[in-house]
């Protein structure tokens, strides 16, 4: 024997417990056959709207069972439920329920979306259902645009859009005038004679009376049913129900497509939330490349120097010079160390500020006493003479080399000054040479601001001391480097008797100030990320707002046979194309920031992956902070979701 369609036993509905239980439904028993036109009747508060939401299957019995063709609704989960309503159902309201920001053929199609229908399909068969409804002239009409009437037509389009075998109608007429009234209940007429099996929730008698069979409930209870006075349709289908839905990617592009035009609704709110992540994103490609550009500008400069040097300073390891230098490095260490094997130039160092004059040009600069090799071991040409040599040194003579700067602030022609005389510590000395442009270093400091005079005669003149600031060493084979190192250590050592002294090779030179350099951009980007938590937490903010602000929404759909999942898919990608557009728009304005400041002169540093880690936080920000409240959101409940203002 063929189960009935729709099959109540001894249901109940309770709301509460103890002294407020609420007993909305109460040892309801009832069965309604294939191709009926049944009206359940009552005044309000009697239960019926808590009999269609359980025939509906947005709600759950508290006790009894409820059977489609013989299935216990009781042993679906969500989504089994979600397809019966998407299959089984079509749902006629009282308040129409449309979404106000779609059209009515977009409306229409909700039902065949989560059916999985193809574009082509849903938007031909909403056409033709609104044409056929007397709204073909309409379908791009939103909701606000038609009257009720009109709306309540499209209504009932969205009900019929996946062919459902039940039409479950709340109260259709109460906010119709009589003609409307009267048109809607022809229709359900028409709908009846084709096949349909037609529940019609009402409070009017007039209304009940154009069914074939009229139940009345009161206080939760059946008190009278005029009974089935039609024969049950002679093939009745078996019952089945396609809980997949649509496709991962139809579910995701039609996600996209809702997140889009919620986003268009709420323009000023979605440019404001955008905002915050767009500032995030921005601060970091900018930061990270001004942090990049540092760091590339730092180790160029240092790597210009070469990688075969080694820096003694004066002083025992880990203290450092302040004040000036430490008595503990003489000309004779370097000397003694020049002689070594391996070393091209052993440069001993000593500066100091001093005035050079030349005619009625005075120019403050640094002066600093090197050797004849200094030029060797810096890896510096000249731009114009030679530089002084040993004798220079050896006779202590008064000769100077000239950095481009200081040679421009003492002379009007730099090419005309050497031969030239200049007045540095009262005492005239004769230019040399002056050296090629250097430019300035990471740090702002100008090399072509100085002024190179034999050591020998600085001692003398300058310094007023006989010990050194420094000694720069030049290795020969840099393969060797180690072993020059361990062999000047030990030179050094047994000349001073104690380790007063530090030695250091580029290579540990550069890997301190790359150290250095990564900390200052991970720092950058630790205050940008600070930017990009913020506009996280107001994507996550701006999400919650929009599940409360769409709750109906989401009951609507959900009675139109959305899955929790599709539900919560909508939501999270609504808060990725915020992440995204968010990221998008960062990531170009970082970059304009990067051309304003490379235009500039700052050194920036404009690689991929600043561009690729900052979109990919704006996506994994809008994904962290939308999954909450999109859990929120297919977490709802049906009923409640419906009855939301």
């Amino acid at each position: 024997m063929t189960p009935p369609l729709i099959e109540l036993k001894d249901v109940t509905r309770y709301y509460g417990s103890g002294d407020t239980e609420v007993r909305a439904l109460d040892g309801v028993s009832l069965t309604i056959e294939t191709g009926e036109f049944v009206a359940i009747v009552g005044q309000s508060g009697s239960g019926k709207s808590t009999l269609m939401n359980m025939l509906g299957c947005l709600d759950r019995p508290t006790t009894g069972v409820y059977s489609i063709r013989g299935q216990n609704v009781s042993d679906l989960d969500p989504d089994g439920l979600a397809a019966l309503r998407r299959q089984t159902f079509g749902f006629i309201f009282q308040r129409y329920n449309l979404l106000a920001s779609v059209t009515a053929s977009e409306n229409v199609e909700i039902p065949a979306v989560y059916a999985g229908l193809k574009l082509s399909e849903r938007r031909e068969k909403a056409a033709s259902l609104l044409a056929k409804l007397g709204l073909g002239e309409r379908i791009y009409h939103k909701p606000g645009q038609l009257s009720g009437g009109q709306q309540q037509r499209v209504a009932v389009a969205r009900a019929l859009v996946n062919d459902a075998e039940v039409i479950l109608a709340d109260e259709p007429t109460g906010a119709l005038d009589s003609g409307s009234s009267n048109d809607l209940l022809n229709l359900l007429e028409e709908l009846h004679a084709s096949g349909r099996t037609i529940i019609l929730i009402t409070h009017d008698q007039k209304v009940a009376a154009r069914a074939k069979r009229v139940i009345e409930i009161r206080d939760g209870k059946i008190v009278s049913d005029s009974g089935n006075h039609q024969a049950a349709a002679e093939e009745v289908p078996q019952y089945r129900y396609d809980r997949k839905g649509p496709s991962a990617l139809a579910q995701v592009v039609e996600s996209v497509k809702m997140a889009f035009r919620s986003l268009r609704a709420n323009l000023f709110r979605t440019a404001l939330t955008l905002l915050g992540v767009v500032i995030g994103v921005s601060a970091v490609v900018a930061m990270l490349a001004i942090g990049e550009g540092s760091r590339a500008d730092v180790m160029a400069r240092f790597e210009s120097m070469g990688p075969n040097l080694l820096f003694v300073r004066p002083g025992a390891p880990g203290t450092r010079m302040r004040g000036g230098a430490i008595a503990t490095l003489t000309l004779e260490d370097a000397q003694a160390l020049g002689e070594l094997e391996n070393i091209l130039a052993a440069v001993p160092s000593r500066s100091t500020n001093a005035t050079l004059r030349n005619g009625g040009k005075d120019y403050s600069s640094s002066i600093e006493g090197v050797s004849e090799t200094w030029h060797i071991a810096q890896n510096r040409d000249m731009l114009y003479g030679t530089f002084f040599e040993k004798e220079d040194v050896d006779r202590r003579m008064g000769v100077v080399v000239l950095g481009t700067t200081t040679a421009g602030n003492l002379f009007d022609d730099i090419e005309t000054a050497v031969g030239q005389y200049v007045f540095l510590g009262g005492a005239p000395f004769e230019v040399a040479g002056v050296l090629e442009s250097k430019g300035a270093t990471s740090w702002g400091q100008d090399q072509d601001d100085v002024a190179l005079i034999p050591i020998t005669t600085g001692m003398m003149r300058l310094f007023g001391q006989s010990y050194l600031s420094s000694i720069t060493i030049a290795v020969d084979d840099t393969e060797r480097i180690a072993e020059t190192e361990a062999a000047a250590h030990a030179l050094l050592l047994a000349r001073h008797g104690t380790e007063d002294f530090q030695i250091r090779n580029t290579a540990s030179i550069l890997a301190s100030v790359e150290e250095t350099q990564n900390s200052f951009s991970i720092l950058l980007g630790s205050v940008a990320a600070i930017s990009l938590l913020v506009g996280g937490i107001g994507v996550m903010n701006i999400m919650l707002v929009s599940v409360s602000e769409r709750t109906r929404e989401i009951g609507v759909r959900m009675a139109t046979g959305a899955r929790r999942s599709d539900i919560l898919t909508q939501f999270i990608v609504e808060s990725l194309v915020v992440g995204g557009l968010g990221g998008i728009a960062g990531v170009a304005i970082g970059f304009g920031i990067v051309f304003i400041l490379a235009q500039s002169g700052m050194s920036v540093a404009v690689t991929p992956l600043p561009a690729i880690l900052a979109f990919s936080s704006a996506l994994g920000t809008g994904l962290v902070f939308g999954l909450l409240p999109a859990r929120q959101a297919s977490r709802l409940d049906p009923v409640a979701a419906l009855a939301s203002e």
